[in-house]
Formats: structure tokens, sequence, C-alpha cells
């Protein structure tokens, strides 16, 4: 059964037809055409699919769509102003952090939650902040020099 769904997604309204129960991300790739996120395990265990709900951090891969009608989501695009990349975006380049840049999204969304909420983070916050995000290409210490350099931007 479908019903009308209105969502919030980069500052944009849309309105579509779908199941209450289909994942977020589904209809931020299939309905809205974003590239991003992207499906990793489909279980919220890599972070692939990480946008922002309210400023927070979740896996759109295990959120229903239907729950998210009053809430402001934001996507990897959606960090752009004005054509200019958000810091954390500009920091990750710098310090030349993708390699596939598959499971880039979820950790760039992640830090700037991080950072929303914890302008100067210590290590400890970091690494608890990173908890069950993957990166196949062992890029690491990378993201976390990206993380302290948009800190101190």
């Amino acid at each position: 059964m479908t019903k009308r769904i209105a969502l919030n997604v980069d500052g944009k309204s849309h309105t579509f037809e779908a199941d209450p129960d289909m994942p977020l991300l589904y209809a931020l790739r299939d309905d809205l055409g974003l590239n991003n996120p992207k499906f990793g395990c489909g279980k919220a265990q890599c972070g692939a699919c990480t946008v922002l709900v309210d400023g927070q951090p979740i896996r759109s891969c295990v959120t229903p769509v239907d729950s998210l009608a009053t809430s402001k989501i934001t996507t990897l695009a959606g960090l752009v102003q004005n054509g200019k990349p958000h810091k954390v975006q500009e920091a990750f380049i710098t310090e030349q952090v993708p390699q596939c840049g598959y499971c880039m999204n979820g950790w760039v969304m992640t830090t700037v939650a991080l950072l929303d909420k914890t302008p100067k983070p210590t290590d400890a916050q970091i690494e608890e902040a990173f908890a069950g995000l993957k990166c196949r290409c062992a890029t690491h210490m990378s993201i976390v020099r990206a993380v302290k350099r948009a800190s101190a931007a």
C-alpha cells in the first residue's frame, strides 16, 4: 500500500507516492535521484548510507521514509552552500582522504554532526563518533587528520 510522502531534503520540499515502510535511502536515490548516500550493507552496519536528520547522523538504509515527515534531512550534496563545499568536505579534499570514495558519505556526514556537537573533539570522541563506519581502503588516519583540520577551521 502506498501513500503520499512529503520530505524536506537539503532545504527543498519533495512529495511522492511510496510505501511508508520503504527505507529513506531508496526514496533519496530512486525517487529523488540523489546519488549520495550509497547502499552499502542494508543493515546499518557500514555507514555508507548516512544522512543527517535534524542534525543527527542516521542510517538511511533502515529508516522508514514515513517516520521523517517533519524532519530536516541533509545529504552530502546539501552541505554545499552557494557552490562552496562545507569545511568538512574541504578538509577531506585537502587531506586527500578519498580512495574509492564509496564510504566517504558516511564519514563526512558523521564528521559534520560531530563537529556541530563538539567543535574541538578529542581522539576518543572522534573514535566514538566513528564507531560502526567502515572503510575498505584503510584511509582512517587521513580521515582523523581531516577531522582535526576541519575542527581548526
